[in-house]
């Protein structure tokens, strides 16, 4: 009886356990399992180079080890590297945290390698404003890369789109015939999942949403717009460099550092302008790699160069300075290709047109005056062989002596008194060595002293 009576227990107990088990281990799983409730936002801002891709890279890599709930990737670019793009759509498809990209705000693109980046990602969103596209391979001289190249570009971007299900025939035309659209045509056309006119809105509007990643994992988004949104930025001096491949600056430097290579070469010696503007001409030449530039508007830079600097060799009045000038606009009007609306500013143009206009017309003028000046003395050599005064004190025989309206610390072989007047013998550092000059009677040193305040 007691045996029965013990089976019987544990017949309850175990009917008891068991379910509560199995509820408290799927809670214990389930909380293991849930994500976090925060975003870790990143920012895809201007040329798409190692440094950006580095960073966003690194953020997807962050999320993950974190367990964050999704990464958030704001893009506003004109482009860049492939191989920077390549680096940034593997870490999305491979990333096991879902990527929300986001074009915006108002007035953002997605240009050539943004546009990539942006059907890389299982959300992809487009605030009102903004367009994507432009992705044909442009080489360095500006021109449409080979045939070759641009299948392979088709044929990514077409599996990008095929990725998430998107309209694949519509995504290749970015690349086949640069076609660049707007967000509303997008949208249409089943490039992007929706419009949003802010971070907050889009957010909100994903919360509760069912989600495919690239591996083919389903994951069910939470509440969105009640998470955390953790910014991660590039490091201060990553941030600086990434920021000197800007389309305005790149011109800028194009032609600051030209005018002071130029300045080395008619008047040699000035270390600073030579290696200053072969830094800031190489910065160009790099920026330039990472734009969409014609090779025509290089060579109408160049040619500008040219023709201003003819014009101070052989002087025509000003005729070959004004077709330099044109030159200078022309070039800086045709140096992008204006994918994803990447073009010099009126405003720059105008400044830099001001600046070259301004140095080829005075200060280079001046410059070479300065080169056929004949060269100046040595300090010994301007200073030995002038006289002076020995001032108060007197020389004993060190002290301080005046010379080309200057005083300077002196010595002397023998003690020489105040008032008498001196001649300098040696330089050496910036002590003088000095000896008497004989009055017209012989005697050293017996002029008097010369008058307060007075040059001797």
């Amino acid at each position: 009886m007691r045996n029965r009576r013990r089976a019987g227990l544990l017949l309850v107990a175990g009917v008891i356990a068991g379910p509560l088990a199995a509820v408290l281990g799927g809670q214990t799983a389930s909380a293991a399992t849930t994500p976090r409730s925060v975003i870790l936002s990143v920012h895809l801002t201007g040329v798409v180079d190692p440094f950006v891709a580095d960073a966003i890279r690194g953020g997807i890599q962050q999320a993950t080890t974190d367990g964050d709930a999704a990464v958030l990737l704001t893009i506003d670019t004109p482009g860049g590297l492939s191989s920077s793009m390549r680096e940034i759509t593997e870490a999305i498809l491979g990333s096991e945290v879902p990527v929300i990209c986001y074009v915006g705000p108002a007035g953002a693109r997605a240009a050539s390698a943004g546009a990539y980046i942006l059907l890389s990602c299982p959300v992809a969103a487009m605030a009102p404003g903004t367009n994507v596209g432009a992705s044909t391979p442009v080489g360095l001289t500006g021109g449409t890369e080979s045939t070759k190249v641009v299948e392979d570009a088709t044929a990514t971007i077409r599996s990008l789109a095929e990725t998430y299900g998107r309209n694949a025939d519509l995504a290749a035309t970015f690349v086949t015939y640069s076609r660049s659209i707007s967000a509303e045509a997008a949208l249409k056309g089943h490039i992007v999942d929706r419009i949003e006119p802010t971070q907050a809105s889009l957010l909100a509007g994903l919360s509760g949403e069912n989600v495919t990643l690239a591996n083919g994992r389903a994951v069910t988004f939470g509440d969105l717009s009640a998470a955390t949104i953790s910014e991660r930025h590039l490091a201060p001096l990553v941030g600086v460099l990434h920021d000197l491949f800007d389309p305005n600056l790149a011109f800028i430097f194009f032609w600051l550092g030209l005018i002071l290579i130029i300045i080395e070469v008619i008047v040699p010696g000035h270390i600073f302008s030579g290696t200053v503007g072969t830094v800031l001409f190489l910065i160009a030449v790099a920026s330039f790699g990472f734009l969409p530039i014609r090779s025509i508007g290089v060579a109408l830079l160049v040619a500008s160069a040219v023709f201003l600097i003819v014009e101070l060799k052989t002087p025509t009045h000003g005729a070959l300075t004004g077709v330099g000038l044109a030159c200078l606009i022309a070039g800086g009007l045709l140096l992008y290709n204006g994918s994803g609306g990447v073009r010099v500013s009126p405003v720059v143009l105008i400044g830099v047109t001001v600046m070259v206009a301004g140095f080829f017309g005075f200060l280079l003028t001046k410059l070479l005056g300065m080169r056929h000046m004949p060269a100046a003395l040595a300090p010994g050599q301007a200073v030995v062989g002038l006289q002076g005064v020995v001032l108060a004190g007197g020389l004993g025989p060190t002290g301080v002596v005046r010379v080309a309206s200057e005083e300077w610390k002196a010595k002397a072989e023998a003690p020489i008194p105040s008032g008498s007047r001196i001649k300098v013998t040696a330089l050496d550092g910036l002590v003088l060595t000095v000896e008497p000059v004989p009055d017209e009677h012989g005697s050293a040193g017996g002029s008097p002293p010369a008058p307060e305040g007075r040059n001797v």
